[in-house]
Protein backbone atom coordinates (compact mmCIF):
# COMPACT_ATOMS: atom_id res chain seq x y z
CA UNK A 1 0.00 0.00 0.00
CA UNK A 2 1.36 3.75 -0.94
CA UNK A 3 -0.36 5.99 1.09
CA UNK A 4 0.76 9.21 -0.71
CA UNK A 5 -0.64 7.83 -3.59
CA UNK A 6 -3.40 6.61 -2.09
CA UNK A 7 -3.94 10.15 -0.73
CA UNK A 8 -3.31 11.94 -4.25
CA UNK A 9 -5.91 9.91 -5.94
CA UNK A 10 -8.48 11.00 -3.51
CA UNK A 11 -7.43 14.16 -3.21
CA UNK A 12 -6.57 14.58 0.33
CA UNK A 13 -3.22 14.83 2.27
CA UNK A 14 -1.54 11.88 3.77
CA UNK A 15 -1.96 12.29 7.46
CA UNK A 16 -5.67 12.42 6.41
CA UNK A 17 -5.57 9.07 5.08
CA UNK A 18 -3.60 7.52 7.80
CA UNK A 19 -6.53 8.55 10.15
CA UNK A 20 -9.06 7.15 7.87
CA UNK A 21 -7.03 3.99 7.39
CA UNK A 22 -6.75 3.74 11.16
CA UNK A 23 -10.89 3.98 11.37
CA UNK A 24 -10.71 1.50 9.02
CA UNK A 25 -8.87 -0.80 10.78
CA UNK A 26 -10.44 -0.15 14.37
CA UNK A 27 -13.65 -0.61 12.92
CA UNK A 28 -12.46 -4.25 11.60
CA UNK A 29 -13.29 -3.07 8.18
CA UNK A 30 -9.31 -3.19 6.97
CA UNK A 31 -6.71 -5.25 8.15
CA UNK A 32 -2.81 -3.54 7.37
CA UNK A 33 -1.07 -6.61 6.69
CA UNK A 34 3.12 -5.70 7.81
CA UNK A 35 6.01 -6.95 6.30
CA UNK A 36 8.28 -9.43 7.43
CA UNK A 37 11.75 -7.94 7.50
CA UNK A 38 13.46 -9.21 10.07
CA UNK A 39 17.58 -10.73 9.45
CA UNK A 40 17.25 -9.34 5.96
CA UNK A 41 18.93 -6.69 3.51
CA UNK A 42 17.19 -3.38 2.61
CA UNK A 43 16.13 -5.17 -1.03
CA UNK A 44 13.22 -6.07 0.82
CA UNK A 45 9.59 -4.26 0.37
CA UNK A 46 8.33 -2.75 3.83
CA UNK A 47 5.15 -1.07 2.55
CA UNK A 48 1.95 -3.02 4.24
CA UNK A 49 -0.73 -4.67 2.75
CA UNK A 50 -4.26 -4.13 2.68
CA UNK A 51 -6.72 -6.71 2.98
CA UNK A 52 -10.62 -6.16 3.92
CA UNK A 53 -11.99 -8.38 6.65
CA UNK A 54 -14.85 -9.02 5.29
CA UNK A 55 -14.93 -10.27 1.69
CA UNK A 56 -18.55 -10.22 0.98
CA UNK A 57 -17.99 -6.47 1.98
CA UNK A 58 -14.74 -6.46 -0.53
CA UNK A 59 -17.19 -8.23 -3.18
CA UNK A 60 -19.69 -5.92 -2.90
CA UNK A 61 -17.30 -2.81 -3.50
CA UNK A 62 -15.97 -4.32 -6.95
CA UNK A 63 -19.62 -5.19 -8.13
CA UNK A 64 -18.94 -9.08 -7.59
CA UNK A 65 -22.43 -10.17 -6.86
CA UNK A 66 -22.41 -14.03 -7.17
CA UNK A 67 -19.75 -17.05 -7.85
CA UNK A 68 -19.99 -16.76 -11.42
CA UNK A 69 -18.50 -13.08 -11.87
CA UNK A 70 -16.37 -14.17 -8.79
CA UNK A 71 -14.99 -17.08 -11.15
CA UNK A 72 -14.77 -14.23 -14.11
CA UNK A 73 -13.02 -11.80 -12.27
CA UNK A 74 -9.81 -10.89 -12.73
CA UNK A 75 -9.49 -10.19 -9.23
CA UNK A 76 -10.58 -13.96 -8.04
CA UNK A 77 -6.67 -14.28 -6.96
CA UNK A 78 -6.48 -11.23 -4.87
CA UNK A 79 -9.70 -11.90 -3.02
CA UNK A 80 -9.08 -15.38 -2.28
CA UNK A 81 -5.76 -14.24 -1.22
CA UNK A 82 -7.70 -11.82 0.87
CA UNK A 83 -10.18 -14.59 2.24
CA UNK A 84 -7.35 -17.06 3.33
CA UNK A 85 -5.07 -14.41 5.03
CA UNK A 86 -8.34 -12.85 7.15
CA UNK A 87 -9.02 -16.83 7.97
CA UNK A 88 -5.86 -17.01 9.41
CA UNK A 89 -6.06 -14.04 11.46
CA UNK A 90 -9.36 -14.92 12.65
CA UNK A 91 -8.58 -18.48 13.56
CA UNK A 92 -5.76 -16.81 16.11
CA UNK A 93 -7.63 -14.38 17.40
CA UNK A 94 -10.21 -17.06 18.03
CA UNK A 95 -7.51 -18.93 19.85
CA UNK A 96 -7.19 -15.71 22.25
CA UNK A 97 -3.68 -15.10 20.60
CA UNK A 98 -2.29 -12.00 18.91
CA UNK A 99 -1.71 -12.85 15.39
CA UNK A 100 1.76 -12.24 14.25
CA UNK A 101 1.28 -12.63 10.52
CA UNK A 102 3.15 -10.88 7.74
CA UNK A 103 4.27 -11.19 4.20
CA UNK A 104 7.97 -11.10 2.20
CA UNK A 105 8.59 -9.37 -0.78
CA UNK A 106 11.61 -8.28 -1.67
CA UNK A 107 13.00 -6.05 -4.91
CA UNK A 108 13.21 -8.98 -7.58
CA UNK A 109 9.53 -9.35 -6.95
CA UNK A 110 10.14 -13.00 -4.81
CA UNK A 111 6.78 -13.13 -2.62
CA UNK A 112 5.22 -15.34 -0.14
CA UNK A 113 1.75 -14.45 0.47
CA UNK A 114 1.68 -15.14 4.18
CA UNK A 115 4.15 -15.77 7.20
CA UNK A 116 2.61 -16.65 10.30
CA UNK A 117 5.12 -17.04 13.52
CA UNK A 118 3.98 -19.34 16.36
CA UNK A 119 6.31 -19.60 19.39
CA UNK A 120 9.20 -18.01 17.63
CA UNK A 121 8.81 -20.58 14.54
CA UNK A 122 7.94 -19.16 11.04
CA UNK A 123 5.81 -20.58 8.79
CA UNK A 124 5.60 -19.67 5.08
CA UNK A 125 2.14 -19.95 3.20
CA UNK A 126 1.93 -19.38 -0.69
CA UNK A 127 -1.76 -18.65 -1.47
CA UNK A 128 -3.11 -19.76 -5.23
CA UNK A 129 -7.02 -19.34 -6.30
CA UNK A 130 -6.43 -22.05 -8.58
CA UNK A 131 -8.24 -25.81 -8.43
CA UNK A 132 -5.39 -28.07 -9.73
CA UNK A 133 -2.02 -28.16 -7.40
CA UNK A 134 1.00 -26.80 -9.40
CA UNK A 135 4.70 -27.45 -8.40
CA UNK A 136 5.68 -23.64 -9.61
CA UNK A 137 3.28 -22.52 -6.71
CA UNK A 138 6.39 -23.69 -4.70
CA UNK A 139 9.14 -21.23 -6.41
CA UNK A 140 8.58 -17.96 -3.85
CA UNK A 141 8.58 -20.81 -0.85
CA UNK A 142 11.54 -22.54 -1.63
CA UNK A 143 13.83 -18.72 -2.47
CA UNK A 144 12.41 -17.33 1.24
CA UNK A 145 13.36 -20.80 3.20
CA UNK A 146 16.48 -20.21 2.02
CA UNK A 147 16.76 -16.89 2.74
CA UNK A 148 15.17 -16.90 5.92
CA UNK A 149 16.70 -20.55 6.84
CA UNK A 150 13.63 -22.68 7.79
CA UNK A 151 12.61 -25.80 6.85
CA UNK A 152 10.75 -26.76 3.35
CA UNK A 153 8.50 -28.46 5.97
CA UNK A 154 7.49 -25.10 7.14
CA UNK A 155 5.87 -24.13 3.71
CA UNK A 156 2.67 -24.93 2.61
CA UNK A 157 -0.04 -23.96 -0.64
CA UNK A 158 -3.24 -23.16 0.48
CA UNK A 159 -5.17 -23.45 -3.05
CA UNK A 160 -8.68 -23.43 -4.25
CA UNK A 161 -9.19 -27.12 -5.02
CA UNK A 162 -10.50 -29.98 -2.99
CA UNK A 163 -8.07 -32.22 -1.96
CA UNK A 164 -5.25 -31.55 0.19
CA UNK A 165 -1.82 -33.31 -0.10
CA UNK A 166 1.12 -33.61 2.74
CA UNK A 167 4.21 -35.19 1.43
CA UNK A 168 7.93 -34.76 2.70
CA UNK A 169 8.54 -31.33 2.06
CA UNK A 170 5.56 -30.38 0.03
CA UNK A 171 1.50 -29.40 1.35
CA UNK A 172 -1.41 -28.22 -0.93
CA UNK A 173 -3.94 -27.43 1.72
CA UNK A 174 -7.52 -27.26 0.43
CA UNK A 175 -9.25 -24.14 1.01
CA UNK A 176 -12.02 -25.80 2.99
CA UNK A 177 -9.10 -26.93 5.27
CA UNK A 178 -8.37 -23.60 6.25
Amino acid sequence: MNVASLAKDAGISVITANAWISILEASFILLRLPPYYKNFSKRVIKSPKIYFCDTGLLCNLLNIFNQEQLQKSGLRGAIFENFVVTEYMKKALFKGEEPQLYFWRDTNQNEVDLLCETDGELSAIEIKSGETKNQKFYDGLKKFAEVADIPLSNTRVVYGGDDSYRGENQKFISWKEI
